[in-house]
């Protein structure tokens, strides 16, 4: 007798009044669990898809309105999104001050033969990473690219801070100065946010349960209650205006080991077996920390460091506060928002699109090669407290 594979499916029911059990065919027009289940994936899908196309619009909007020309096409608000000629008369504006970076250079010859050993020595460090063998053959060659990648913006910024003595070209001389702030923040702010997690998550001393609680109450109150004391803090110490450089660096970086919640949360789940191992072989506190647990916390220095990057790089309340009035201590932000608010706003808005498309270009590349560390780094530090 041949094997029935197709069993069908029965309703079974009850009758209590006659004491017997019913077995009824199920209705062919309820939804099965498989059906309803691609219904709802398609639902959400179809939601994210939205909320997808309704964040991206205003980067395509700027994206577009970018490469709208200010000379051939003037005026902020227009009637159309795509430009009717696409140009780069903006992006041509905003480093135009470059073009006169040797020129001013001239009169110093010694500024010339520095610039000129230090490109040729990039770009000989530029074709070492990219013609370099690997020792072991199992060795990735994707990092020489890396490698190379970040010499080659180093050259640019280079010969970038050649020009800020110009007077035409402050967007350069406003992206040094937030590269300048987010680079030394990204640096301290680790440091000082990695140590003081690894101290609360490996050491128990008086008062640490104390320190922890009133931290994190601290937290809560937001940073503009202060502000009014820090800039006369700042102001005090000479770091606003033509300071104001170092002083969102000190301002940025002060406060940085209270955030130490995820990081501390990712030491928990490393075994203290390791530090103990370590200790008993004779190693200290700082060579445990520096040789064990940080090779083991790539993901969430990765994700420290972008955090500490990003807060500098999109700052604006507090850095027009800082360099209120001094058009040279400008960052991106502060600079980009005053030519569309005290200029011609008409004239200045394309160029103010083209400016924030470059400035979303940096954080963009760092999260698309740093994605996989950033979601390692949240989802371990969440697992304990």
């Amino acid at each position: 007798m041949a094997k029935q594979n197709n069993i069908p499916e029965v309703d079974i029911i009850v009758d209590e009044e006659k004491g017997v059990i019913r077995e009824v065919q199920p209705d062919k027009k309820l939804r099965s669990k498989k059906g309803h289940e691609r219904r709802v994936n398609a639902s959400i899908y179809a939601i994210l898809i939205a909320m997808s196309v309704i964040w991206l619009a205003p980067f395509v909007f700027l994206v577009l309105q970018s490469f709208r020309s200010y000379l051939t096409e003037a005026g902020g608000m227009v009637n159309y999104i795509v430009p009717k000629q696409f140009s780069m008369d903006n992006y041509i504006f905003l480093f135009q001050g470059a073009a006169f970076s040797f020129k001013l250079l001239a009169k110093d010859a010694g500024a010339i033969a520095v610039t000129v050993l230090t490109n040729l020595a990039g770009i000989a460090a530029i074709v070492a990473f990219l013609v370099r063998k690997p020792k072991n053959p199992l060795e990735k060659t994707k990092g020489n690219w890396k490698a190379a990648a970040l010499v080659l913006l180093g050259l640019i910024a280079l010969n970038a801070v050649r020009c800020v003595d110009s007077s035409n070209c402050d967007f350069v001389r406003w992206f040094i100065n937030t590269l300048t702030v987010a680079m030394f923040c990204a640096v301290i702010q680790t440091l000082m946010q990695l140590s003081v997690s690894y101290t609360l998550s490996r050491m128990r001393f008086k008062g640490r349960k104390l320190l922890m609680n009133v931290v994190l109450v601290l937290g809560m109150f937001p940073g503009f209650l202060t502000m009014i004391v820090l800039y006369y803090l700042l102001k005090m110490l000479g770091l606003t205006q033509a300071g104001a450089i170092p002083g969102l660096i000190l301002i940025s970086c002060a406060s940085s080991g209270m955030g130490y919640y995820i990081s501390k949360g990712f030491f928990d789940t490393i075994p203290k077996s390791l530090d103990e191992s370590a200790r008993i072989d004779g190693a200290t506190r700082f060579q445990v920390f520096l040789k064990i647990i940080m090779p083991m916390a790539k993901p969430i220095v990765i994700y420290t460091i972008l955090m500490a990057f990003m807060g500098p790089w999109g700052d604006y309340v507090f850095a027009s506060y800082v360099a209120f009035g001094h058009k040279a201590s400008y960052n991106v932000a502060v600079g980009l928002y005053q030519w569309v608010n005290t200029n011609d706003y008409q004239g200045f808005f394309t160029r103010f699109c083209a400016g924030g498309v470059l400035v979303a270009i940096p954080i963009t590349v760092l999260f698309m090669c740093l994605q996989k560390y950033y979601v390692e780094g949240v989802t371990g530090g969440a697992v304990k407290g």
